[in-house]
């Protein structure tokens, strides 16, 4: 397959939109995300050439949690959970623009002044189960890679009001808190399927089955994932058993 590649006026939309809030979202969002400083280096070198691959652009994006929902924030404030939603964080760029994606993945760094190494950590243990989700779903019919991919990736973001000081972390549990903020931010259906497979008993199992193989496959990470130690407290309380991953599809 060629590689993509674009100038900086090509990718954009052809007409400015103004962005809505999503019903029932109050008017005060939440805070951004923060990107860890590397991201934001290699983006500021990337767009600084004459043309810009939207691949590799995408993959550095995937490869930060901050990145990744800042520009998923971004679709669902515009698009809220409507069908012509983009999903791909590839067609997130083509479709809202280059510099409107940038403003947001650029709206808070993760500096030495916030909890850097914490978020550093989570950072990086949400990747390595993002990347372990997306090698398990390529070995199985019908299941779309990248939509483990951001299941994987986002799995713990009911963690981040605790980890960001938001004053939002009073929800015992941390997968109601991630439905809260999936829903609020209208993600991708993988993730927020995800988030009620682990909430909702009788919830057809798929991105959970996988992402709980992830974290046996993954290295143990040194910061605090509930995910590490039972994935699902709601459904194995109520009798429930995970199936067997090649069954999953």
């Amino acid at each position: 397959m060629p590689t993509r590649t674009f100038s900086r006026n090509q990718i954009r939309r052809g007409q400015l939109v103004e962005l809505q809030p999503l019903q029932g979202e109050s008017a005060q969002d939440l805070p951004a995300v923060p990107v860890l400083p590397r991201t934001l280096l290699q983006l500021d070198l990337m767009v600084g050439e004459p043309c810009v691959d939207l691949g590799q652009m995408s993959q550095l994006v995937l490869g930060d949690l901050g990145a990744t929902l800042q520009i998923l924030r971004l679709a669902g404030r515009e698009y809220g959970n409507t069908e012509d939603r983009p999903n791909r964080i590839e067609d997130c760029i083509m479709d809202l623009g280059l510099e409107a994606c940038l403003k947001a993945v650029s709206a808070r760094m993760a500096t030495d002044d916030s909890p850097h190494h914490a978020i550093a950590k989570f950072w990086d243990h949400s990747r390595e189960i993002a990347q372990q989700s997306r090698l398990l779903a390529e070995e199985m019919p019908r299941v779309n890679h990248e939509e483990a991919y951001l299941a994987g990736l986002l799995h713990a973001i009911g963690l981040l009001p605790k980890l960001l000081g938001w004053g939002e972390s009073d929800a015992a549990d941390s997968s109601l808190a991630g439905l809260r903020l999936a829903t609020r931010w209208a993600l991708p259906r993988s993730v927020t399927e995800f988030f009620r497979e682990i909430h909702f008993s009788g919830y057809p199992i798929r991105w959970s089955g996988i992402v709980r193989k992830a974290h046996q496959c993954a290295n143990r990470s040194s910061c605090h994932c509930p995910f590490e130690e039972v994935l699902r407290p709601f459904l194995l309380r109520d009798g429930y058993k995970l199936p067997d991953l090649a069954r999953v599809q």
